[in-house]
């Protein structure tokens, strides 16, 4: 439920606060004076709407899940819209899109406004069915676990099966590509790291010449090799650091020949062919691990192929026991639900009685199987389809059909907003209204806008919206007040003591 709401700066609106009750709370005073608007903030605070103003805040009672949304759950959680040159939504001072915010503010809030169809979606049909059914036997959870387990795992053998079947149909093709991938990357035969050797044995062959031209050349020092130790020994110095660096540099030069003399077996022809080969692998693939991972793929790939009957002689096996089991489990959840169809239809048009509307006629056909089974329920009015019929009339049928709901509910339901649901309609009608919609606040947060005395007293809180020169305030009354009130509803503006009087009634009446 919303506990506090707070608005700045919206039209006519400076600043005001409320703090609604849980229940039906309801909204009046004289047109214009600012009752839509003040519904349009208070959904804008929630990214159901949105409107210009400065600030509009809801602090609600609502769990979030932390793990799902990504916003830590206080015991009161505050939603805001702030506008400033663009709108911002925040959630617990964190900001938010308006997708996000008005995706969490959905699992809670309904805006019977406009006609919304979701409430006679199938699913949702089916699960007050069903509920039903649950109060009656607990057969039936059973009876929906088993079937939407073996739904889901027939659903999933039966597209392995199909992917199968798509494959056997270009088997030969799919064979062939495999074995020739193979054979290509096969015939190659590539080692990890042998290209890297072989670029550098080609830069080893292309400078050998170079290399060891200036080798025979340098060779040259160790002809004078002598002349240098008999002037050190001339000077009585110690030439054993000469020794050893002639020494060292005539091992640096053998090592270099004997790995050039190596080379000379090597035919550089052979050399760059190889390079070329591995080159388009690694054009291909990427990298010479990449190529040797895609052939053992394909060798996988090869085995399933070869063993593809085999597989599939299985899984038609299993999708046939699995077949079996939900046909079995969707006709007896069918047999279920249309026991209690008529027991649903008659609570469903015991409310439209109340309501002042004629029967609503509710069947079920089969449908394609789905997770909730293969039964389709459906609604219409006066033999007429929803969409076809008038507004108001769609709007009742939904208040009759969430009370239908309400009756096997075991929590709150959370927000319902309704903008003069009780428009045009006569006192007698207005009443019936009042009273399911006092039914239903049992189970939900209720704001209505209302214009009509016998909706407005059966309010558990009531606010009234009006205008001070050109500014709005709204207003909790209090009992008195709430007769005043009803009685300006009545009469108008000119106030009759009948008026009070029977204002006084309908409030004690509705206690």
């Amino acid at each position: 439920m919303i506990e506090r709401f707070y608005l700045k700066d919206y039209l006519s609106f400076k600043e005001i606060e409320l703090n609604p009750t849980a229940g039906l709370v309801v909204f009046t005073g004289p047109s214009g004076s600012g009752k839509s608007i003040l519904m349009k903030s208070i959904l804008s605070s929630l990214g159901v709407d949105a409107c210009e103003a400065a600030l509009c805040e809801s602090s609600v009672t609502w769990e979030l899940d932390a793990a799902e949304t990504g916003i830590e759950n206080d015991d009161i959680n505050i939603f805001k819209h702030i506008k400033k040159e663009k709108s911002r939504y925040f959630i617990n001072n964190q900001s938010v899109s308006k997708k996000a915010i008005s995706g969490l503010s959905s699992n809670y809030l309904r805006h019977l406004s406009l006609k919304d169809f979701s409430d006679f979606e199938n699913e949702n049909l089916v699960s007050i069915i069903d509920t039903r059914i649950q109060n009656k036997s607990t057969d039936i959870q059973r009876i929906k676990e088993s079937y939407k387990k073996s739904f889901l795992e027939h659903r999933d053998v039966k597209i392995e099966l199909d992917k199968i079947e798509e494959e056997e149909r270009k088997i030969v093709e799919l064979k062939e590509f495999a074995a020739f991938e193979i054979g290509k990357i096969q015939d190659i035969d590539p080692k990890i790291s042998e290209d890297e050797e072989l670029i550098e044995i080609k830069k080893e062959l292309s400078r050998k010449e170079k290399v060891m031209e200036t080798i025979s050349s340098a060779n040259a020092i160790f002809e004078s090799e002598h002349l240098v130790s008999s002037a050190l020994d001339s000077l009585d110095a110690d030439s054993s650091f000469f020794d050893d660096a002639m020494n060292e540099l005539r091992a640096l030069f053998e090592s270099a020949e004997a790995r050039f003399n190596e080379l000379e077996e090597i035919d550089i022809e052979e050399v760059l062919n190889r390079i070329e080969e591995l080159g388009s692998l690694k054009r291909r693939y990427g990298s010479i691990e990449e190529a040797l991972a895609y052939k053992e793929q394909k060798i996988l790939e090869l085995a399933k192929y070869e063993n593809i009957e085999i597989t599939k002689d299985e899984l038609v096996k299993k999708e046939a026991k699995l077949s079996k089991e939900v046909q079995e489990s969707a006709e007896l959840l069918s047999e279920l639900r249309a026991g209690e169809l008529a027991s649903f239809s008659k609570d469903l048009n015991s409310y439209l009685k109340e309501l002042y509307l004629r029967d609503a006629q509710v069947s079920m056909q089969e449908t394609e199987l789905s997770t909730y089974g293969k039964d389709e329920i459906l609604i219409n009015l006066n033999n007429t389809e929803l969409q076809k019929v008038s507004t108001g009339e769609f709007n009742r049928l939904r208040l009759a059909l969430l009370a239908v709901k309400s009756e096997y509910m075991s929590q709150n339901g959370g927000i319902l907003m309704l903008d003069e649901i009780d428009a045009n309609l006569s006192g007698e009608e207005s009443m019936s209204v009042a009273k399911v919609l006092r039914q239903l606040s049992k189970h939900f947060q209720i704001f209505v806008i209302s214009h009509q005395p016998q909706l407005t007293s059966m309010g558990e809180q009531h606010f009234l919206v009006h205008k001070n020169e050109d500014e709005s305030m709204v207003k909790e009354l209090s009992f008195e007040e709430r007769i005043d009130e009803i009685a300006r509803i009545i009469s108008g503006d000119s106030v009759s003591n009948e008026a009070k009087i029977f204002a006084k009634e309908l409030l004690e009446a509705s206690r």
